[in-house]
């Protein structure tokens, strides 16, 4: 069968959804053309696996609270390598609940593909940012993380009833926390809150459930690349989740990384290793991306592998700075970079 790859998730939107969303007019006729095309491409390339490219997500961290009334703009920011910030915005009343659950893209994905589809969903512990560090009158903090948890339950249990192949916790903030926090008492309430929703799906629900995990992908910059991920990864590997996906074409020491990962590693669970890097302009070939997965491969048992990009390619819905075009062929190399090291290990 060859080992597995799967996307992350985001792609760049196509220029006409972009005319769309720009105009300030109802956008979802373009937006379901963009889904279409999106998966249709993704099959083309040959992923036996497929997202939605998340072309109908105002961010793939602030899909929850898109359009909530009790929200204001200025909430956590988040500082990027090259000087540019992303803003999370700031819980201002409760009770809190989702406006949108992900169960909608994947369905809508799930229209249009032929093959398995996968769905990425916000962790808990990026939405916990939201409530402010003064609190709330009358809605206190540990209500707030109460209902958080119940919203994301609900967000990932849903998926798994609609038969989604894997859903997929995207922790950007796990590496960043460190960055923040360098003590870790962060990381360590991040991972609490994370385990306390996981905790509510049983094995076998786990098995379909995933983190993925980088140091951020926007405007071509990352928030925490410096972070050293020995420091991460340990404790990130004692989330109850039975698929991480985690970046590393991108790291300047894979091989360190990964003797961390294989020493770390929790049995039963599969880890998907990055094999592209979607800030590097230049596309992988696919003796590239085979060559890494022959490298991972001197560390990590082979029914315990699989294969995905670093991070998704447009999370903030940054649609220009690296082209849909790359996109596709980034994720063509991942796909034939695989197979080829899955021949090379005759699995």
């Amino acid at each position: 069968m060859g080992l597995p790859t799967e996307p992350i998730g985001s792609v760049p939107r196509p220029p006409d959804l972009l005319t769309a969303l720009s105009s300030g007019g109802d956008a979802s006729a373009a937006q379901e053309r963009a889904v279409a095309e999106t998966v249709r491409q993704m099959e083309e390339v040959g992923s036996p696996v497929v997202t939605d490219g998340e072309q109908s997500k105002p961010s793939f961290a602030t899909y929850p609270v898109a359009g909530l009334a009790a929200l204001a703009s200025d909430g956590v920011a988040i500082p990027f390598a090259d000087g540019h910030t992303r803003q999370l915005p700031r819980l201002t009343a409760g009770p809190f609940r989702y406006r949108h659950h992900a169960v909608e893209y994947l369905r809508a994905a799930q229209r249009v593909a032929r093959v398995p589809v996968k769905q990425a969903v916000i962790a808990p512990s990026a939405l916990s940012l939201l409530y402010p560090a003064d609190g709330i009158a009358g809605y206190s903090r540990e209500q707030f993380l109460g209902d958080l948890a119940d919203e994301a339950e609900k967000d990932i249990r849903d998926c798994l009833d609609a038969d989604a192949h894997v859903v997929q916790l995207d922790f950007t903030e796990g590496r960043l926390s460190l960055k923040l926090d360098p003590s870790g008492s962060v990381l360590d309430d991040f991972l609490a809150l994370n385990n306390r929703v996981l905790e509510r799906f049983s094995d076998a629900e786990r098995a379909r459930i995933g983190v993925h995990t980088c140091p951020g992908s926007d405007q071509d910059s990352t928030h925490s690349l410096d972070i050293d991920y020995a420091e991460l990864l340990p404790k990130l590997f004692r989330l109850k989740a039975g698929n991480f996906y985690i970046q590393l074409a991108g790291e300047p020491d894979p091989d360190r990384v990964l003797a961390v990962a294989a020493d770390h590693l929790p049995a039963g669970a599969r880890l998907f290793i990055g094999v592209t890097d979607p800030i590097d302009p230049r596309v992988e070939t696919a003796e590239e991306v085979r060559d890494r997965v022959l490298a991972a491969a001197r560390h990590l048992p082979l029914d315990r592998m699989g294969t995905c990009d670093d991070c998704g390619f447009s999370p903030f819905a940054d649609d220009t700075s690296t082209s849909r075009e790359t996109a596709f062929a980034k994720i063509r190399a991942r796909v034939e970079g695989t197979a080829l090291a899955s021949e090379a290990l005759g699995v």
